[in-house]
């Protein structure tokens, strides 16, 4: 289970990939730290997303683990999730800001420059997501993500999450970029991966090697 203070290092998002159980994702959260766990639609009907986030929200907030919903609003509310994650243009992210900060997170992802990245910062999203979901099939994070990743967190203030590899292993190059968060997700529930074990890694490893933060 987490630790009542968070450790003042990079923290672990994690996202839940398509067709992934519930148990699989709670099992998860018996690993260490969790910030925040991502739920995309991976392609289900709002019917079937709806109760899949139904099973995963109490869980996830008991062990002290921020839901976020990718891109259903109404889902977001209905399930009490904590935050909703959305890709869209500038313009449409300051409406949804507007409409729904006061009640819960808004994080945006969707930035593949450093100006799409700033144009979207404009509008204070509560963070910013270097990555695709979907996307990390490969060992280690994407070059750009890494790149975006640490220009970020070395000029703004606003939080980011950076999406990291296929390897538990790739957390140390996302940790080393002074980004608040990495996301996992392959790393984590691949067919003959034990979720526990996989965060309970990636945690030793943040705390190994990844920066500190000042207070």
């Amino acid at each position: 289970m987490n630790d009542a203070t968070p450790p003042n290092r990079c923290r672990i998002v994690l996202i839940a990939p398509p067709g992934v159980p519930a148990a699989r994702i709670a099992g998860a959260f018996e690993g260490g730290d969790v910030a925040s766990l991502i739920l995309p639609e991976n392609g289900m009907d709002e019917a079937s997303f709806q109760a899949f986030a139904e099973q995963i929200v109490p869980a996830a907030q008991a062990a002290g683990v921020a839901v976020v919903i990718a891109g259903d609003t109404r889902i977001a509310g209905r399930v009490q999730a904590d935050g909703i994650h959305v890709e869209v243009p500038k313009a449409e992210l300051a409406e949804t800001i507007e409409h729904f900060q006061a009640k819960m997170m808004v994080g945006a992802g969707g930035a593949k420059t450093r100006d799409d990245a700033l144009e979207l910062g404009e509008t204070r999203p509560d963070y910013i997501f270097f990555g695709r979901f979907g996307y990390d099939n490969k060992p280690e994070p994407h070059p750009r993500n890494l790149s975006l990743g640490k220009w970020w967190a070395d000029m703004i203030q606003i939080p980011c999450i950076v999406m990291a590899g296929s390897d538990i292993d790739s957390v140390e190059a996302v940790g080393a970029t002074g980004a608040e968060f990495v996301a996992l997700s392959s790393a984590v529930f691949a067919d003959g991966t034990d979720p526990r074990t996989a965060v309970a890694s990636a945690n030793a490893l943040l705390d190994e090697t990844a920066p500190r933060f000042e207070d």
